[in-house]
């Protein structure tokens, strides 16, 4: 039987689902969360940093930003030990992956050697928002089966 795992993830959120040859079906089976990856460039302008310290100006925004990069820097990393931890203990034999372009690139950045060898996809969409009957629908759509 053949286990695969297709990760929704963004800078805030990773979803983990599973399909097996038996089931055909989308399962969730995780979600990683990280709050710090929602921030937006109007909470980054307007944030707290902004308002207490009078500085509004680009090095107040570098630092805000920075600070952001850095948290979703993190997430990826935690999403890619999580990722290897789960091969190490054979809980998936195929992978895909499915994020906006930019994160992506972070991610695979943090893929261990084996994991890598594992994926049989990339997909540079955000479908992390959507059920996982939506990303089975989208999937199915846009490869003509999982």
């Amino acid at each position: 039987m053949t286990t695969t795992w297709i990760i929704a993830a963004d800078s805030s959120r990773a979803r983990i689902l599973q399909v097996t040859d038996r089931s055909q079906n989308l399962a969730e089976i995780d979600d990683l969360l990280n709050p710090e990856g929602r921030v937006d460039d109007r909470q980054l302008t307007t944030g707290a940093h902004a308002r207490f310290h009078g500085s509004s100006g680009p090095a107040s925004d570098r630092e805000e930003t920075s600070a952001v990069e850095h948290a979703t820097e993190l997430f990826a990393k935690r999403l890619g030990d999580y990722l290897d931890k789960a091969r190490t203990a054979h809980r998936y034999d195929r992978l895909h992956l499915i994020a906006p372009p930019k994160f992506l690139g972070k991610l695979r950045k943090e893929l261990g050697k084996e994991v890598e060898k594992l994926v049989a996809e990339e997909l540079p969409k955000d479908l992390s928002w959507l059920n996982a009957r939506d990303i089975e629908r989208h999937l199915t759509n846009g490869r003509g089966g999982a």
